[in-house]
């Protein structure tokens, strides 16, 4: 089960410990009291929902037998104005690399990583509006 333990370490700089092992620091900019020394909360749930995509998409390219060399996705999100200051919309822009990529089994990789596998889009898709694009470079 997943879970992490959140950790003050001074003014409004936290350290979060995943259920893993791993550690991630987070902090508020100095006009919220912080020093700068490491990434939003708010913004790591873009960077978890970029995770979780995209490792359903490169794995259903793979499994596809797709000659994919990179793949790379911004994620970003509008807020809703005041507190709590939810996404109500993300969109996601995926950047694939490889050679004679087809761009149909992008769209289903996508697709099915959105609509079926991937739990942070399931999640954030409860109350945002989630879409998405993507582009296939060529590579030798």
């Amino acid at each position: 089960m997943p879970s992490a333990t959140v950790s003050l370490v001074k003014d409004m700089q936290f350290l979060a410990e995943t259920g893993s092992g791993h550690v991630v620091v987070m902090d508020a900019n100095q006009q919220f009291g912080g020093n700068d020394t490491g990434s939003r909360p708010m913004e790591l749930l873009l960077v978890g929902f970029g995770g979780c995509t995209g490792m359903d998409v490169i794995s259903i390219l793979r499994k596809k037998r797709q000659n994919v060399r990179g793949l790379s996705i911004e994620v970003d999100g509008t807020k809703a104005d005041g507190h709590p200051g939810r996404y109500t919309k993300i969109h996601l822009k995926y950047t694939v690399t490889g050679r004679d990529v087809k761009p149909d089994a992008v769209e289903r990789a996508v697709t099915l990583s959105l609509e079926k596998y991937c739990s942070a889009a399931a999640t954030l898709g409860a109350s945002a509006e989630i879409t998405h694009e993507y582009e296939i470079v060529e590579t030798d």
